[in-house]
């Protein structure tokens, strides 16, 4: 049920080409009233934005999530504006107030495009790159959703079917994360993905041959894209602008299944401008009242800010809403046909859309023992994909050591890439992302926004760095992205200091809306797994070990389900208890070691669990005095990381046992002796607590 909307013979009236223009002075006006922005893009791309908005996306203005639609993605997001014109002219949420508040409090029109904050926004962009990862995750979730709930219809026929397109920049193209994730878009043979270039050779600190010269054309045909180009310019000979050219691209794309589409257009930003086309001035600033008076006497527009032509708005809105709507009464009609014929996969549509988790999910037990929490964590998930069919996802070439392969779980590949080691095929479940930290989280985070399933996508810890803008976007948008980040500490041993996280449990632990779980054993990551899965307005990482560490014999000690509550008394004091140890991960068997020996010297000693200070801080003032009751004082963290955060549970009057250095090539449980993370040198730290 794709490519409804044929444009190869365009039909463009006068209408359009005025709606064009309106664009463009809408563009100007608001970037003018409110002193800063980015014009110039916004005025020259006007007629890329309106060819796709108004002839060839698929969007149902009655419903921003209708599952039928097209996903449109502004990775270049500094050009907000040439989304926000076209949302504002084709009915999608915006008014002509909206634009004239652009970049101001409360405003509908952030100066870059926010998912969850403007209607029909898909991702929030504005990160130069990211939005390109974003699609790319968009279009890979599109595949296995269809392969999830119409997996045998022809192509181009299932009501699950939809085209995802995105506009980058010379800035996008720039930045690494956008190579990544369209090496791995080729990769995946992805025909679902149209990917346009805004070639106007222009960034911020001007003509972009003093830095960027390649041939990005024979770059994407390298990446295995088919490619096409536009040439506003015609060769530099003179300057119009043919959207039958762009229209006709957009179509054969369209018709390339096996491969992603590049399209670039050659332009010269901010054209039409009288006399600052082309300037980098025009990216980033607003263009002045004499230029948008000229602007405006050349497009024959009354020279007055924000004074457009209603009628000609409403024209473009009843055209838009009649295209769509007879889009979506088809659309509607085959849907209804597919939930007569596919009641089961109905059934499991309704629970995934709604984010639910089937009832009495099961999640193993692990008996007394030794298993690294990774193992732990393959384990659950294996446990957890027969119960959880949308649940899928990989590691950046890890997944033997990030233990993030599902058992018997077919790969995620075009049928032409599958190997003996990887049986599986276009709907697999198993994600190969490469060496790609970064592309990894922004197609985790679009995979995740498309809105049918849950993704995760793994790494060792301190490789977290590579990808931290898309953690960052994932809490900024309140998205539920999973990253599991397995080898958490010093106990990665011999790899060495460049291997051992030191700073990265304080470092994501800053991003407001991250959770940051770090289990201390089998039990606690199923417990943190389900609790990661029940959460769906924000994302989470799950920071596990390499190395083995106990099982804690839990008819002994407190249930792992405290895990739910970030923190927990895992082993109360023998009486009141007149000092707190504080633990994560590997560090809560060093705690209760220590309690051990606290206790035979007389010393009433409680081990707290905290696997997740977010969960933790999130509970009621009641349960956390329970936890952590005010009137014992004497508090001691143990945390194989730096000591930055602890200070708000140990007060005062408490220590942190820490690491404040880097780590060294050696055996792990060498590193924990020399750096402080054993018993006894927990005992001693809260013998001098306790002095005080």
């Amino acid at each position: 049920m794709r490519g409804h909307h044929k444009v190869a013979h365009l039909e463009w009236t006068e209408t359009d080409a005025k709606a064009v223009d309106t664009a463009r002075v809408l563009a100007a006006d608001a970037v003018e009233k409110v002193g800063n922005g980015h014009p110039g893009t916004a005025i020259s791309l006007a007629p890329l934005g309106y060819l796709l908005y108004h002839k060839v996306l698929n969007i149902d203005p009655a419903d921003e999530k209708w599952l039928g639609r097209d996903r449109f993605v502004m990775s270049a997001g500094h050009s907000s504006l040439t989304q926000y014109t076209e949302l504002y002219l084709a009915g999608l949420g915006l008014e002509l107030s909206d634009l004239e508040s652009l970049r101001t409090w409360g405003s509908l029109t952030p100066g870059h495009p926010e998912y969850g904050h403007t209607r029909f926004i898909e991702t929030t962009t504005g990160p130069l790159g990211a939005g390109v990862s974003n699609a790319v995750g968009m279009a890979m979730a599109a595949r296995r959703e269809r392969g999830l709930l119409d997996p045998d219809a022809p192509a181009g026929t299932s009501p699950f079917d939809h085209y995802i397109y995105a506009i980058a920049g010379d800035g996008c193209l720039q930045e690494g994360v956008s190579a990544e994730a369209s090496s791995l878009a080729g990769t995946q043979e992805l025909g679902n993905l149209i990917l346009f270039y805004d070639d106007n050779r222009i960034t911020i600190e001007g003509d972009t041959k003093i830095a960027f010269t390649e041939d990005v054309c024979a770059r994407y045909r390298a990446y295995g894209w088919d490619v096409r180009t536009v040439d506003f310019t015609h060769g530099g000979t003179h300057y119009s602008e043919d959207v039958d050219a762009l229209a006709e691209a957009i179509e054969a794309a369209k018709a390339v299944t096996d491969k992603p589409s590049f399209i670039k257009v050659t332009t010269v930003i901010g054209w039409p401008l009288p006399h600052l086309q082309g300037k980098e001035s025009v990216h980033g600033s607003k263009l002045g009242a004499t230029e948008i008076s000229a602007l405006k006497k050349v497009l024959g527009f009354e020279d007055t800010p924000f004074a457009i032509d209603e009628d000609l708005v409403a024209t473009t809105r009843k055209a838009f809403a009649e295209r769509n709507g007879a889009t979506r009464v088809a659309w509607d009609a085959a849907f209804a046909a597919w939930q007569q014929a596919n009641p089961e996969r109905a059934a499991l549509l309704a629970r995934i859309s709604a984010r639910r988790l089937p009832v009495n999910l099961s999640l193993p037990v692990f008996e007394p023992g030794s298993m690294s929490t990774r193992k732990a964590s393959g384990e659950v998930l294996s446990a957890l994909g027969p119960q959880l069919p949308e649940l899928w996802g990989g590691s950046a070439d890890l997944a033997g050591s990030n233990n993030t392969t599902m058992k018997g779980a077919d790969s995620f590949l075009p049928a032409n890439r599958v190997v003996d080691e990887y049986p599986g095929g276009p709907y697999g479940r198993t994600l190969h992302f490469g060496i790609r930290e970064h592309a990894m989280g922004g197609i985790v985070n679009g995979i995740t926004v498309s809105g049918l399933t849950r993704v995760y996508g793994g790494t060792f810890f301190v490789f977290s760095d590579y990808m931290r803008p898309a953690v960052r976007l994932a809490a900024l948008m309140r998205i539920p992205s999973i990253f599991v980040w397995t080898h958490d500490s010093v106990g990665v041993g011999e790899d060495g200091p460049t291997h051992q996280p030191i700073e990265h449990l304080a470092a994501c632990r800053a991003i407001p809306g991250l959770d940051v779980v770090r289990p201390a054993d089998a039990n606690e990551t199923a417990v943190a797994w389900r609790t990661i899965l029940e959460h769906t307005d924000r994302p989470a990482g799950l920071v596990l070990s390499r190395q083995n560490l106990p099982t804690i014999d839990r008819s002994r000690y407190a249930s792992a389900e405290g895990v739910a509550k970030g923190g927990y008394v895992v082993s109360e004091a023998s009486a009141d208890p007149q000092l707190i140890l504080i633990a994560t991960g590997s560090e809560v068997g060093v705690a209760l070691d220590a309690q051990k020996t606290l206790e035979q010297a007389g010393t009433p000693t409680r081990v707290v669990s905290m696997p997740c200070q977010e969960w933790f801080d999130a509970q009621d003032e009641t349960y956390r005095e329970s936890v952590l009751p005010s009137a014992v004082t004497a508090r001691v963290s143990v945390e194989a990381g730096i000591a930055m955060g602890w200070a708000k549970y140990v007060g005062c009057a408490g220590q942190s046992v820490s690491i404040e250095h880097f780590g060294a090539s050696a055996a792990g449980s060498k590193c924990f002796e020399e750096f402080g993370i054993t018993a006894d040198h927990v005992v001693e730290v809260a013998g001098a607590v306790l002095a005080k």
